[in-house]
């Protein structure tokens, strides 16, 4: 056996998932990524997953990699960078348990990633607003659904996937009306709701 497989286990198993406790989505996003490059490398080098070595993974074979996910896959900058992202935390992990491989793993860890330009992120006005609300159709369920979770989300700017993993126990429509979450990073944190959404909250 050489020595990639054990040390890919053990970084899913002991850094992620033990050390660092890594959310699902983290987890499932750095699994995609060696799934991606060691099924390049096998092409590359005509040598099965199972059967690949550290130093197999090198920067050139890195960098190739990269240029294959834009080029091929057409995937953009920032996944690109996500993707080198993740090699990085395994060679920074496999560093430390094969310095037989150190030189091999510090010309990846060399890799840089690529600079792009950050585009502005705007807001709704009120008009836009209003007439994003006032397409619910609140005659039915599913449009007062609708219409609850669109003036929530523009009062708390709660992301998709919060507001999806809302529970009733979330959200007090008492006294101290809040909404509580848990977001991207594990982050806890409890917005106040004003007396407009509170009381749609409550319909």
């Amino acid at each position: 056996m050489t020595a990639l497989a054990p040390t890919l286990q053990a970084f899913f198993t002991d850094r992620l998932m033990g050390q660092r406790q890594a959310s699902p989505h983290t987890i499932t996003g750095y699994r995609d990524t060696f799934r991606l490059l060691l099924g390049f490398a096998a092409d590359r080098t005509c040598t099965q997953p199972c059967e690949l070595d550290i130093g197999d993974l090198d920067a050139p074979l890195v960098a190739a990699f990269l240029d294959h996910l834009e080029a091929d896959r057409r995937n953009g900058i920032r996944t690109r960078n996500n993707r080198l992202a993740a090699i990085h935390s395994l060679f920074g992990y496999a560093a430390l348990r094969h310095p037989e491989h150190a030189a091999s793993i510090q010309r990846v860890l060399a890799i840089a990633p690529k600079r792009f330009e950050r585009n502005l992120v705007t807001h709704l006005t009120d008009h836009e607003v209003d007439a994003v609300v006032a397409a619910c159709d609140r005659s039915t369920w599913t449009g007062r659904r609708d219409h609850a979770m669109i003036v929530l989300a523009v009062q708390t700017g709660l992301r998709i996937s919060e507001l999806a993993g809302l529970t009733c126990a979330d959200v007090v429509l008492g006294a101290g009306a809040h909404v509580h979450c848990v977001g991207k990073g594990r982050k806890e944190r409890r917005t106040p709701l004003v007396p407009l959404t509170t009381a749609v909250l409550r319909v």
